[in-house]
């Protein structure tokens, strides 16, 4: 089961990683307006995911990806509280209010599933 939480997570992170490259705008779209450099930031936090994922992949690096991740986590909240706070849509279909608060709590099982992995 370990094995197949850790693949999942990976690979889910290298792919959401990929889209801040490939498709940004959303992603700049949830930045706090008190930060600054959204665009940098959001690169910034893909490049994190997509090194996070893929040293989940190699044993030797597996721990400290496992708490980098946390910390990115963490980190990448306030983006996603301000989605919710300021409804902030970033696709075509729109979400409804409560799926954008359903999504900070989410942040709490990404939290423990790379501490597991840790």
């Amino acid at each position: 089961m370990k094995a197949v939480a850790l693949w999942v997570l990976a690979v889910g992170m290298v792919g959401i990683g990929l889209l801040h490259f490939l498709a940004p705008r959303g992603f700049v779209k949830m930045v706090p307006k008190w930060l600054p450099a959204p665009g940098a930031l959001v690169a910034i936090s893909g490049a994190f995911e997509v090194l996070g994922g893929v040293g989940l992949l190699v044993p030797s690096t597996r721990r400290f990806a496992a708490w980098g991740l946390v910390a990115l986590y963490v980190a990448v909240f306030p983006a996603n509280l301000n989605m919710a706070v300021h409804r902030i849509q970033v696709t075509k279909t729109p979400l409804p209010v409560w799926a954008l608060w359903a999504r900070l709590p989410l942040q709490a099982v990404f939290i423990a599933w790379a501490w597991w992995l840790a």
